[in-house]
């Protein structure tokens, strides 16, 4: 944590501090509060970037892919999903922990980049992962980090079909996210 909070002090880039934020809180190094209280005793949250990339990870938020959904989503009239969600079938199965998760929708938004699904294998779990969402009706819209980043236009139109399509189907997605919630925001910068 505190090397975190030493890089985020020293870099004056705001996607290098997001990325290495984001991984700290991905990798299980440390929980997104504790980095927070942690950058807030180093007195880096008046630093907008810093505050910014903290915000997110509090959100749910864990990679600079998903900061970068995150920010287009927020330019539009859209729901707010919850990210990184952990979704279970109806007897306890777990499903899959999507990028971003609209539970009255049904709609899952899955950034998939080559760095991490290249191989046969990992490609085929990609594929299974999302088999097993749609088998309980969610509706899945798949992007990578370069659309994400150079076409967000064309994702966001994806995720208004889909999320029109749901709100007219006649039955609901069996799965349910437990366990999430938004981390609020500590008081205190």
């Amino acid at each position: 944590m505190r090397a975190a909070a030493d890089f985020a002090a020293c870099s004056q880039d705001p996607d290098r501090i997001r990325s290495t934020l984001a991984h700290v809180v991905q990798a299980g190094w440390c929980h997104p509060h504790a980095l927070h209280a942690e950058l807030r005793a180093a007195r880096l949250l008046n630093r907008p970037e810093v505050r910014a990339a903290a915000a997110e990870l509090l959100a749910g938020v864990r990679s600079i892919a998903e900061g970068q959904a995150r920010d287009a989503l927020n330019t539009t009239d859209l729901p707010t999903p919850l990210w990184n969600a952990r979704l279970y079938a109806p007897d306890g199965t777990f499903l899959a922990s999507p990028d971003a998760y609209w539970p009255d929708e049904g709609v899952a938004l899955e950034i998939d980049s080559v760095e991490y699904h290249y191989t046969r294998d990992a490609w085929q779990a990609t594929l299974r992962r999302r088999l097993r969402l749609e088998s309980h009706g969610i509706l899945v819209v798949s992007a990578t980090p370069s659309m994400i980043r150079d076409s967000p236009a064309e994702v966001l139109a994806a995720l208004r079909a889909l999320l029109a399509l749901a709100s007219v189907r006649s039955s609901s997605p069996t799965a349910r996210a437990r366990g999430h919630q938004q981390l609020p925001l500590p008081l205190g910068y």
